[in-house]
């Protein structure tokens, strides 16, 4: 049955949030309806120390959607968000956690950003979800979150790099579009790589998550 991996459903990341992904709400639905269609369910959470080198206003001088190089990588520059153990970081209430196994962090060094759910952005930490999904024998999984062209893109490429069949579940994902066609264009690289991409309708009218 595979493994659902939700990506970053927080409330910084819904409307209203420091750092909303337009209709990220959307997603939330989608979540619960797939869940029970998977043997296991792991969710990916953004906890970034309130000095992180991600944030606009941790970096004088510059402004969110601006780009600077940190940790060796070339980082976007975001307003603060998803601050350690405040409301903005925490999942979105409407998410049903029943089901999730493990929550895995990420960005918790100030000095380098982590999109995917498996690695910092310079590779050189990983979260965990690697190890759980391999202690577990597990070869596929899919994907859905916030936002499409970031961390859920992250997320996916770094499952087939890991050897994973990987599916993204379209519909349960947002994209930031920071430049018009980012989130196309996310999806466009992520087929390249050999992601599949399905809805949640196919999942639940089919055993293809089976």
């Amino acid at each position: 049955m595979g493994t659902l991996i939700v990506v970053d459903l927080q409330n910084d990341f819904l409307p209203g949030g420091a750092l909303a992904v337009p209709d990220g709400d959307e997603t939330v639905a989608v979540a619960n309806a797939v869940m029970d269609r998977f043997a296991r369910v792991v969710a990916t959470q953004d906890w970034h120390p309130r000095e992180h080198g991600s944030f606009a206003a941790n970096q004088p001088g510059r402004a969110p959607g601006e780009v600077i190089e940190l940790g060796g990588v070339a980082q976007v520059l975001w307003p603060v968000h998803c601050v350690q153990e405040t409301p903005g970081a925490a999942l979105v209430a409407g998410l049903a956690t029943r089901r999730l196994e493990r929550i895995f962090v990420k960005g918790t060094d100030p000095a380098v950003d982590s999109y995917s759910g498996f690695f910092d952005n310079d590779r050189r930490r990983a979260t965990g979800l690697g190890d759980y999904l391999r202690e577990r024998g597990e070869t596929e999984v899919a994907v859905l979150g916030l936002a499409t062209d970031y961390c859920v893109k992250a997320t996916a490429l770094d499952a087939r790099r890991l050897g994973l069949r990987v599916r993204l579940i379209v519909d349960g994902c947002r994209a930031v579009e920071l430049q018009p066609g980012d989130g196309a264009r996310a999806i466009a690289e992520m087929l390249a790589a050999g992601v599949e991409v399905v809805t949640s309708g196919e999942l639940l009218a089919s055993d293809v998550s089976r």
